[in-house]
């Protein structure tokens, strides 16, 4: 089963041949996911492509500890984990 992808051109004109084109050269581009819409920007002879894709996994949580990046604290010390724990949290409300 293959899921329909909108399409939409802004700025001028595109035929449905060229649409076709383009929207196999971004699935073949993008084949490990999946391609719910793509926006055709049309300036002149240029073409600008953006797609959206259907199978967006939610990110996990990232925070900025003390000059790191990081998703878990699992690989850090029990130095940078005291860090962490004594650290003021604020709440976003």
């Amino acid at each position: 089963m293959t899921d329909k992808i909108i399409t939409e051109v802004i700025g001028g004109e595109l035929s449905p041949e060229e649409i076709e084109i383009y929207t196999n050269q971004l699935k073949e581009k993008h084949a490990d996911r999946v391609i719910s819409k793509i926006v055709f920007k049309v300036d002149g002879e240029y073409v600008d492509t953006e797609c959206h894709f259907s199978d967006t996994k939610p990110f996990d949580r990232i925070r900025r500890i003390t000059g790191y990046l990081v998703g878990t604290l699992d690989r850090f010390n029990d130095g940078k984990r005291a860090e962490e724990h004594d650290r003021v949290k604020h709440t976003v409300s």
